[in-house]
């Protein structure tokens, strides 16, 4: 039985249009990277099967951010910037389940 539409879109938005919390996560998990590994890691990891070209797109454009530093041995680490958005990613993450799972009336 195919999985409802809302939960698929919900998948969807909490995975792969937010890969970048993945690969922050998975290079803070696993230490410098290189780029050509974070998809296998993010895939062993997390179970999500992005296309190549959005994992370096997505690499990229964090580098360009500030969030992830290139370094001379071409593997990436988290930035301290990138951590505090990390964390604070996390954070809203919690509040938000925290929320959801909160009866009414508590």
């Amino acid at each position: 039985m195919p999985e409802p539409q809302p939960l698929e879109r919900l998948r969807r938005k909490l995975t792969i249009e937010n890969l970048w919390i993945y690969v922050i996560s998975s290079i803070l998990k696993h230490g410098p990277t290189y780029a050509y590994d974070i998809k296998k890691r993010i895939i062993h990891d997390y179970g999500i099967k992005p296309a190549t070209i959005t994992v370096y797109t997505v690499i990229y454009r964090l580098e360009r951010e500030g969030i992830l530093e290139k370094n001379p041995d071409s593997t990436y680490t988290v930035t301290k910037k990138g951590l505090d958005a990390y964390k604070k990613a996390i954070q809203l993450l919690r509040d938000i389940l925290e929320k959801l799972e909160t009866p009414r009336g508590e």
